[in-house]
């Protein structure tokens, strides 16, 4: 089982012509739901509102088949993000999140000991910046990491980074993972003065043992310390970007499922490598084919592989 840890939240999606619309979101949501979709075992670690958006975000965990049983629900409205997209498809983000939900996973929430079943941690986004969501996903890191494979997505919302804890907690985090999965602007970000190929050398270089880098309609790199390689975009008529990122992350961690090889100790040849990142390629182009966190089932995949 993936233990998929952060925040569930609503996307109040503008889109190019003026009009608004609810859409349930957040990366480690739509992780989990791209990661049951895929037909993974999967559970959601996060704090759910009790009103009504609150209901609506676990539900559709529930119904695509994601396990809520180490979820929690509390008084506080459900976080919300105004999701801009521009006429390219892409989305920019604002967020209300001082008094929501998601940040309000608490160290209490934690459970002392997972289920011995969980063989990897998924974790980024909000669950690495605002407090104390943040704290305590690290906590969890740091006593699992030598177990169980974890893989980190900054997914980085510069307007959010105002911690100055966020950069040395996010570098911290990066160290203690097995997988880091960041777009190229991420990466910029992290490391402003080179390439995201001298990035992800470094990161690996660090104590990782896999770096995948999406690259948008370019496609996405992949390294390991044996194996650099890149592959391209499936071409698609693109609606919109938005859960794309989460849907690759989701089908690499599917990939690795199906061999058995959700390993902290994890070892890819070449081979391996390019079917990784095709596979999870094909994901992310799927998820822009439709408006919103759309991720594929494991029966569309199949029927383009």
């Amino acid at each position: 089982m993936i233990l998929v840890c952060g925040e569930a939240l609503i996307d109040m999606v503008l889109s190019a012509d003026g009009t608004r619309r609810p859409a349930p979101g957040g990366g480690p949501f739509n992780t989990a739901r791209a990661l049951a979709r895929l037909g993974v075992p999967t559970a959601f670690l996060g704090h759910f509102s009790e009103d009504e958006l609150g209901r609506l975000l676990a539900d559709r965990l529930a119904a695509d088949g994601a396990s809520l049983a180490l979820a929690s629900f509390g008084p506080e409205p459900t976080t919300t993000a105004v999701a801009n997209i521009g006429e390219d498809g892409l989305a920019e983000y604002e967020f209300v999140i001082e008094g929501t939900s998601a940040p309000n996973l608490t160290r209490q929430m934690i459970p002392d000991e997972l289920p011995h079943e969980v063989d990897a941690l998924h974790l980024g986004t909000l669950g690495l910046m605002v407090q104390p969501m943040a704290s305590s996903l690290a906590e969890l890191v740091r006593r699992e990491n030598a177990s169980r494979l974890v893989m980190l997505d900054p997914n980085i919302r510069p307007v959010l980074a105002t911690d100055p804890e966020y950069r040395p907690r996010l570098r911290s985090l990066i160290s203690e993972s097995t997988i880091v999965k960041a777009s190229a602007e991420d990466l910029a970000w992290l490391y402003p003065n080179i390439d995201y190929r001298a990035a992800a050398k470094r990161i690996l270089d660090g104590g990782v043992r896999l770096v995948l880098v999406t690259l948008g309609a370019a496609g996405a790199y992949g390294a390991t310390r044996n194996a650099q390689l890149s592959v391209p975009a499936v071409p698609v008529e693109v609606v919109d970007t938005i859960g794309a990122g989460d849907a690759f992350g989701a089908a690499t961690l599917a990939w690795l499922h199906d061999r058995d090889a959700l390993d902290p100790r994890l070892s890819l040849s070449e081979k391996d490598l390019d079917s990784l990142l095709k596979f999870s390629c094909l994901a992310a182009s799927l998820t822009c084919t439709r408006s919103g966190a759309e991720p594929p089932w494991r029966a569309e995949m199949q029927t383009m592989t």
